[in-house]
């Protein structure tokens, strides 16, 4: 049968292809893609608010806090400081927050010049023991203006001020301010003797090594307030029995000195007070003495008149008031006249004779 042998029904169509059958395991790992795909923008967007969320911080009441961007300060002075709160900054390596304590105190100590300890040892307060001799390798030392060898620490205490200054001039100032402890510990030490500095003057060492921080601070313009120097001294340890000994020999000429001058006080206050009791009673004997020979001298010259008028009855009249008084407890009073002078008189004296005294023995019948 030929092809015009058909019948036509109307106009020409166009014959479209079969489809091809879709293969099931390509429409699978489509599938498959498209759904990893949205899982893993998903995970990016996560991964996106994370990284942002870490650039949140917080700074505490005491604490202000400065923002690095690649390294440099944002803002200038003041206005790099962040207030307490929360804050946010591009998280690390764009952004970098460093958090400085204005309102703790910080610490830092010393151990240029004690021995060799372990951090286990230090915590216990165990002292290692030490050895025939002083090592210099591992154990540290100070020399004293005396010429001795001692072990010293020392734990400074201080407040940041300016803390601009403090995270931007050093790269470490922590350290910085434990290299200017080292320095003032071993100055200090060398301007006291081991003496003072053991027992008699601590104080006044501790105050040496304090106000040598303070000033090396200022000079470098650390931005820091020192608030407390703690040191510790001890002699070595290998002549701990001879320190120990001169120590009580200390301890009893000071001893035996105070007694001195409490007893020195005691006879010093005592002869004061017999001082002032023989001054007084000389001064009241004084004023007797001055009193009487006044009552006298007014006397004679109420009885001057008398004299003058009658001269020797004056005189009779003040020997018979003597002879009273001295011949007071005589049991038989006589008087002789004088009468070498040729002159006759006649003198009268009113004598008592008191009865002689009956003895108990001769009154019993």
């Amino acid at each position: 049968m030929n092809d015009h042998d058909l019948p036509h029904s109307g106009p020409s169509e166009s014959v479209t292809p079969p489809e091809t059958p879709v293969d099931a395991g390509s429409q699978a790992l489509t599938e498959a893609l498209r759904s990893s795909f949205t899982i893993v923008k998903v995970v990016m967007v996560l991964l996106v608010l994370v990284f942002l969320a870490s650039g949140l911080f917080t700074v505490g009441p005491e604490q202000r806090a400065i923002i690095l961007r690649f390294g440099k300060a944002q803002g200038q002075g003041e206005k790099a400081l962040l207030l307490p709160g929360l804050h946010w900054s591009f998280p690390y390596p764009i952004d970098e927050h460093i958090k400085v304590s204005i309102g703790g105190l910080q610490q830092v100590s010393s151990t240029v010049g004690w021995y060799a300890v372990t951090p286990e040892q230090l915590l216990a307060g165990i002292v290692p023991p030490a050895g025939p001799t002083l090592n210099p390798v591992t154990d540290g030392y100070v020399l004293t203006a005396d010429n001795n060898i001692m072990h010293s620490r020392a734990t400074l205490t201080y407040r940041i001020n300016d803390p601009i200054r403090y995270v931007f001039s050093f790269v470490n100032a922590s350290n910085t301010v434990q290299s200017l402890l080292d320095n003032a510990l071993v100055h200090a030490t060398a301007c006291f003797k081991v003496d003072d500095i053991l027992t008699r003057d601590v104080a006044g060492f501790q105050e040496e090594v304090r106000r040598r921080v303070t000033l090396l601070a200022d000079q470098e313009g650390l931005g820091i307030s020192v608030e407390q120097c703690a040191i510790q001294g001890v002699p070595p340890r290998q002549l701990t029995d001879a320190f120990a000994s001169v120590l009580k020999a200390e301890v009893m000429r000071a001893k035996v000195l105070d007694e001195a001058r409490s007893y020195e006080n005691q006879v010093t206050n005592r002869a004061g007070a017999d001082a002032e009791s023989i001054i007084n009673l000389a001064q009241s004997d004084k004023a007797r003495h001055v009193s009487d020979v006044a009552a006298q001298a007014q006397r004679f010259e109420e009885i001057l008149p008398q004299y003058r008028r009658h001269p020797e009855l004056f005189e009779v009249q003040r020997l018979t008031e003597t002879l009273g008084k001295v011949l007071t407890n005589a049991q038989e009073k006589i008087y002789v006249a004088d009468g070498a002078t040729g002159n006759r008189k006649q003198l009268r004296l009113l004598l008592n004779r008191e009865p002689p005294k009956i003895k108990a023995e001769e009154t019993k019948p």
